[in-house]
């Protein structure tokens, strides 16, 4: 019913008869009505170019260009002929009622014909089509069928009928008993007289135009229900890519590539709307940019500039910084690097929101011949072939595979995004495995029972595979939701949103022939893995809280929890560390020294480095940093009984200070403690304890401290005691 450039006139019966319906069923009316709702808003919603028409009969009223004479009465141009939008689709709704008259569908159809050849004279249409919905429960002069039938097939017009009955219905030899059909609202107790004329004259009309089996083009109500059911999607003209596949700088081969698979969005995006005139013209926007103080003091626009966060630093970037700073390169490009084996390359590791065919330029038979040795070569040694892909000169590279891909009628290369180093995450989980928890052979078995019966594939009687479950024919249910629920907004505003509709809930149902199949597997599972409650046990009162004393730990159970890590997953899903950066380099100096990746003399120099790099900026900000980096280096050189690199750096740190100007930050230094690493608490130190306290001291405090020049060399001890 829709085309690239189509017409369509919706000829819709409102009639008294149309009303009429069996108890507990839905009337004719009520059907056609549907069909129709459903049929604009596939239009609205898929954004089709597609032009439509309503054209009521049966109406108490007559409104046709034709209407001369007493001739062609009760019939109502409804809408003319133009683009489908929510207007329409609220007129459907609330002006589309059940009339008294009757109309006869012959004029109906001259009217919508006449409607089609006046108002698309002058313009080039691919399909002109009349839909037609009626019970054909009234009375037709037949005279002018033939001149009817003449005309649409030299106008080129195409027909569909939609009847609350089957074609099939009137056969002869059948009884009204075997006609009737409660799935078929208005068919009663079989065809009255007229539905029969009618009928036979819908045949003869279908059967005469230049159409292959004109009787498909006869719909129930029902039918068409559901096959409307589902939104349209959004149709996209396939847009070529053509471009070079080089290999190395003297191969190069002419293709062109389409998208296969690419994620989909909705077309129309929201936008803000005033909520009493629904206007958007009536919504002023107004950006004022302030400064974060207590005054808010505003600041012109021309006056800001783009910054990004180093640190705890803020780097100015203008425009120009920004263009600068993006990746240049050639253009458009498909480069192969070079090739690998498929098993190379893991499933995981696909990215990107789409998947490129890869097929020779048309009409260029030396591309053709060449891409198509190498297709066949890389699907006979099983490899595929890594690129190099950039779409145009603005967008940023991308490295991925290109895999073989030959069917019987057709071959390509599909292109398939693969990540780069920054984009893969390394994360550590618990084992799975526990003694205590080892599975039976039977508990074994009895999963893979349940695994085999769940299979969505099955082979059919000539042995070839077929999925049970496919979907790529599935529609996306949130983009049914969301149209269902924007199309019931605007028909009914103010209303609570309707549930979802049965059919889409079922689409993603389990198959039954699944469901059937798995529920033996499924009782035997039951059996083989039993649940027992386990009641939680009592948490054990110490004896701090029962006598409110603190009860003595040993040494050792605190040296186990100090050195018990919390096993975190938000520290695991940043990745392996490979340097100290600049962002926490404490932390990230911790991380590899627990990864063991690197020398321990190498981790402290880029530590050390960054401690450098901090103290440059003379803030207290980056002071308190550089203190924590120095925490972290001691720390962990206590830990690995590795004093060397610690003592070294921090006397060479305390010898520079005057020239440095960083008094201010070994007054902090001094407070926070951070001494040198003596022998008492690293064997190896060649620093004594008495040294070590003193290193923090001042020298004008140490010559104020130091002690009268002794004639007796007395005792060793006796001098440690002075000093």
């Amino acid at each position: 019913m829709a085309g690239s450039k189509t017409a369509v006139v919706l000829c819709m019966d409102v009639g008294l008869t149309m009303s009429n319906s069996a108890p507990g069923e839905e009337s004719s009316f009520e059907l056609a009505k549907k069909v129709i709702q459903k049929f604009v808003q596939r239009q609205v919603f898929s954004e089709t170019k597609i032009e439509l028409a309503l054209v009521l009969f049966g109406t108490d009223s007559t409104d046709n260009p034709l209407s001369q004479d007493g001739q062609y009465q009760n019939i109502r141009v409804h809408r003319h002929l133009r683009i489908p939008d929510c207007e329409l689709l609220i007129e459907i709704e609330n002006q589309v009622q059940p009339e008294s008259k009757e109309g006869d569908w012959l004029d109906a159809l001259v009217v919508c014909m006449d409607l089609l050849h006046t108002e698309t004279k002058g313009k080039k249409y691919d399909c002109l089509n009349i839909a037609l919905l009626t019970d054909l429960n009234t009375q037709t002069n037949e005279e002018s069928l033939e001149v009817i039938i003449n005309n649409l097939t030299q106008s080129g017009i195409t027909m569909q009928f939609f009847l609350p009955f089957p074609v099939e219905e009137d056969k002869e030899g059948q009884g009204d008993s075997e006609r009737r059909d409660p799935g078929h609202p208005g068919t009663g107790k079989g065809l009255s007289r007229e539905q029969k004329k009618n009928m036979e004259l819908v045949k003869e009309m279908m059967l005469s135009l230049d159409v292959e089996d004109g009787l498909d083009e006869i719909h129930t109500f029902r039918n068409a229900i559901e096959e409307l059911c589902m939104f349209k999607r959004v149709e996209r003209r396939p847009v070529a890519w053509p471009c070079q596949l080089t290999i190395g700088s003297s191969l190069s081969i002419r293709i062109i590539g389409y998208k296969a698979v690419t994620d989909e969005k909705p077309k129309k995006m929201w936008i803000t709307v005033d909520a009493q005139s629904h206007q958007k013209d009536d919504v002023k926007r107004e950006t004022v940019y302030c400064l974060d103080d207590d005054n808010e003091t505003e600041v012109q626009k021309d006056d800001i500039i783009q910054g990004f966060c180093y640190g705890s630093d803020i780097v100015p970037f203008s425009k120009v910084d920004q263009e600068q700073m993006k990746y240049k390169h050639d253009g458009k490009c498909f480069a192969v690097l070079g090739f690998t084996k498929q098993s190379a390359i893991h499933r995981h590791q696909f990215m990107g929101s789409q998947i490129l065919k890869i097929f020779a330029a048309r009409d260029d038979e030396h591309a053709g011949v060449a891409l198509s040795a190498l297709i066949h070569a890389l699907n006979e040694l099983q490899m595929v072939a890594i690129v190099r892909y950039a779409y145009n000169r603005t967008s940023n590279p991308e490295v991925g595979a290109a895999f073989p891909c030959i069917k019987q009628d057709s071959e390509c290369l599909m292109y398939v995004q693969l990540p780069f180093m920054e984009d893969l995450r390394h994360f550590t989980f618990p084992s799975l495995e526990n003694k205590k928890f080892t599975p039976s052979d039977a508990q074994l078995s009895a999963v893979d029972s349940l695994i085999d019966s769940m299979m969505l594939v099955e082979e059919d009687e000539n042995g070839e595979q077929r999925d049970l479950f496919k979907p790529h024919r599935i529609p996306n249910p949130a983009f049914q939701r969301h149209f269902q629920c924007l199309h019931h907004r605007a028909v009914s505003p103010g209303t609570p949103l309707p549930p979802i509709e049965p059919w889409l809930k079922a689409a993603l149902d389990r198959p039954e022939v699944i469901t059937e199949r798995c529920q033996d597997p499924l009782d035997v599972l039951k059996r083989k893995f039993p649940l027992t409650e386990v009641e939680k046990k009592k948490k054990l009162k110490t004896s701090a809280q029962i006598f409110g004393k603190e009860s003595e730990e040993s040494e050792a159970k605190k040296v186990k929890e100090d050195e018990a890590e919390e096993y975190n997953l938000a520290n695991i899903a940043e990745g392996s560390v490979t340097s100290v950066g600049s962002v926490d380099p404490a932390r990230d100096f911790r991380a590899l020294i627990k990864q063991k990746i690197l020398p321990f003399g190498e981790v402290c120099q880029q530590l050390t480095h960054r401690i450098e790099q901090l103290l440059s900026n003379k803030n207290t900000q980056y002071y308190m940093k550089s203190i924590t980096c120095i925490q972290a280096f001691r720390e962990q050189s206590v830990k690995l009984a590795n004093a060397e690199h610690y003592n070294s750096y921090l006397q060479s740190l305390k010898g520079s200070i005057p020239n440095r100007g960083l008094e201010v930050f070994w007054e902090l230094l001094v407070q926070d403690g951070l001494t040198l690493i003596s022998k008492d608490e690293v064997e190896g130190s060649t620093v004594s304890k008495a040294e070590a306290n003193q290193f923090l001291v001042a020298e004008e405090q140490k010559e104020e401290a130091a002690p009268a020049p002794v004639e007796d060399t007395g005792d060793v001890d006796d001098l440690l005691d002075m000093m």
